[in-house]
């Protein structure tokens, strides 16, 4: 577990400078073919740097905003808090703050930069169908995401990956606004010309992988996360059939999430575009940021 908070640690120093530097990257695309020189670098950097403190400060704030989470009380929700405070104890963790998500659909999030400022929210779907060790196991497997440091980093990469994709899609709108116009940038001689035309296809690729790096860069911290929160999870309420109930009932919920977006899709306990019934088609086991629910339901079992 130590090992794990540390890795998650080196982890999240990574993904600040892989963030930076690929958005500079993209900056210095747009620079070139926009004939604006070290202008596309110089603003990509400040723009990464600017999401990579914010992510770090605020972004807790960003997430529990976008899902419309309100914070409840120990007066409104006394069985949630009993729970997540009882968890917190056996963590050895302080208590995180509690919020609910006004969504029908089973789910739950845990956001923060430690276990000092964390927080857990769960969806009043949730709350309504799980009993109090189901309800144990689901709080269990979100605290060992605030006690491995996993939501720092699932925090940062839901801020700062989408810098590259905002600039690239900034580009390619107003490349095809423009027409398709290099802006202006010309080069002397048939070989300039040829290494303008290379350079400018580098950096339409460049633009174009831009949000699938953001996305595989989520994928990467997501998937073996949650088998090991889950494992963590139960190890800490002592009771795997607990959380093994509350994963069946989110895999037979009918409801669809309505709050959650890409950008905050690892952070669910859930993926929360889940399909009901193609969990194990290709195209869903490809592109889901997490691992299907029956291996993790399984896994649980063998314990």
């Amino acid at each position: 577990m130590y090992e794990q908070i540390a890795a998650n640690k080196r982890k999240t120093i990574l993904l600040f400078a892989v963030a930076i530097l690929f958005t500079g990257l993209v900056g210095y695309a747009i620079g070139y073919i926009w004939a604006s020189g070290p202008v596309g670098v110089g603003f990509a950097i400040v723009l990464a740097s600017v999401l990579s403190i914010s992510s770090y400060l605020y972004g807790d704030r960003m997430v529990l905003a976008s899902t419309r989470a309100r914070e409840v009380s120990a007066q409104d929700e006394p069985r949630l808090h009993n729970v997540v405070e009882g968890i917190a104890i056996a963590a050895g963790i302080p208590k995180p703050r509690v919020y609910v998500v006004p969504e029908q659909a089973p789910n739950a999030f845990a956001t923060g930069r430690d276990p000092e400022h964390s927080s857990i929210a769960v969806t009043q779907g949730l709350l309504d169908i799980m009993n109090r060790v189901e309800l144990e196991g689901v709080i269990g497997h979100e605290m060992s995401h605030v006690l491995d440091r996993d939501i720092l980093v699932g925090t940062v990469v839901a801020t700062v990956v989408g810098a590259a994709v905002l600039m690239s899609e900034f580009f390619t709108r107003s490349w095809f606004w423009s027409g398709g116009r290099m802006g202006g940038r010309r080069e002397g001689g048939d070989g300039g010309g040829i290494i303008v035309l290379v350079l400018f296809a580098v950096g339409i690729v460049l633009l174009i992988l831009a949000p699938l790096a953001g996305q595989l860069i989520k994928l990467s911290v997501s998937r073996n996360r949650e088998y090991l929160a889950d494992a963590e999870g139960v190890l800490l309420t002592r009771y795997p059939p607990g959380l093994i109930s509350a994963l069946e009932k989110i895999r037979d919920a009918p409801h669809a999430m309505r709050s959650a977006n890409n950008a905050t899709a690892h952070l669910w306990l859930e993926q929360p575009s889940r399909v009901p019934g193609q969990e194990t088609s290709t195209m869903e086991k490809l592109f889901s940021t997490h691992p299907p629910i029956e291996e993790r339901i399984q896994r649980l079992k063998e314990m």
